[in-house]
């Protein structure tokens, strides 16, 4: 639970299961968070750990068949966003949560100009004119840094490089002044100079809109620099949690150990070889019953690989789902 004000927007037990010809694939396992009005939340994980899954599941975004989402409540201030009909949640989606998605080629329409497709949710959600819309427009497009933006919304997204198509997506995020903004990835296809640039945006955004912030990323660097609290996952559960520099000092999880064991340091004068991960994160057919890291973590015994450990307060607003003590050098002993 957090403390002051009420979260814009809290998570209790989200579940996502896929039907495939293989059998059900369990994506998201009993996730739950909180995050409050200007706060910022990293989400870390190897990918297919659940990441994206999670937030698409609680904006509706999932196709059902074959996503069947259960658990709940996901309250968005105060209301559940899982049984708000389509248009209720059509409303939210770009008006007051932003969501940047990972691939903007895929996410952007080919067939209709930039300019348009940002126009679109400010007409729609503000109900701004046709030219006061291309106006907010291209101021938009300039705030993420991209040059002659006045021109440049009559180009179509093919007209665009990768890096440029990316700032188009988060100016679209941004084009409503959200009160919660959902980025996956939003800063991998750019240079560090434009990373740089966008971060200081949402800061000021942030600062000046209270907006909440889910970043999703492999950053980790990129983390500690931007998130309040971090939420690392692994196969579609919440592994450890809390306030981002007592994690980074005092990581509880041997998965969250691993990860950033992995960020390169510049120290001393000679190269070493990064450590890596052993093993595959697991296939996630069927409900999951032991600790899905047991097979990879080396510090697992038996009771890791029959009996899947809930997550644990280890220190105010900092929890972990594991059964070894690493401040105790030991296994947990329940009371």
């Amino acid at each position: 639970m957090l403390d002051g004000p009420e979260p814009v927007l809290r998570v209790s037990d989200l579940r996502t299961v896929f039907a495939t010809r293989d059998g059900e694939i369990h994506a998201v396992n009993g996730v739950s968070f909180a995050i409050a009005p200007g706060e910022v939340l990293g989400v870390v994980g190897e990918s297919g750990s659940g990441k994206s899954v999670t937030m698409m599941a609680l904006m509706g975004l999932l196709p059902s068949p074959p996503a069947q989402v259960s658990g709940g409540p996901v309250l968005y201030r105060g209301q559940d966003m899982l049984t708000r009909s389509g248009r209720e949640r059509r409303r939210l989606r770009g008006g007051e949560i932003g969501f940047v998605f990972q691939d903007p080629m895929t996410s952007l329409n080919p067939v209709f100009t930039v300019g348009y497709q940002i126009m679109e949710p400010i007409r729609a959600h503000l109900g701004l004119g046709r030219r006061a819309a291309r106006a907010r427009a291209a101021e938009l497009l300039a705030l993420v840094g991209i040059p002659d933006a006045a021109r440049r919304l009559d180009d179509y997204p093919h007209q665009f490089s990768g890096g440029m198509r990316q700032r188009v997506m988060i100016a679209i995020a941004l084009s409503c002044d959200p009160k919660l903004l959902i980025a996956d990835e939003p800063t991998t296809a750019l240079d560090v100079t434009i990373q740089a640039q966008i971060l200081e945006i949402v800061r000021e955004l942030r600062a000046r809109l209270g907006m909440g912030i889910i970043w999703i990323t492999h950053d980790l660097g990129l983390v500690a620099g931007l998130a309040d609290r971090v939420m690392v996952m692994y196969a579609g559960h919440v592994i450890e949690h809390g306030p981002v520099r007592r994690i980074f000092a005092d990581p509880r999880h041997p998965y969250t150990r691993a990860l950033l064991a992995t960020v390169p340091r510049v120290t001393g004068t000679r190269a070493r070889r990064l450590p890596a991960i052993e093993g595959q994160p697991p296939v996630l057919t069927g409900p999951p019953r032991a600790c899905p890291f047991a097979p990879r973590c080396p510090q697992a015994f038996n009771r890791c690989r029959v009996e899947n450990p809930g997550r644990r307060y280890v220190s105010e607003g900092h929890d972990v789902a594991c059964w070894w003590d690493f401040s105790a050098g030991e296994p947990y002993h329940d009371p």
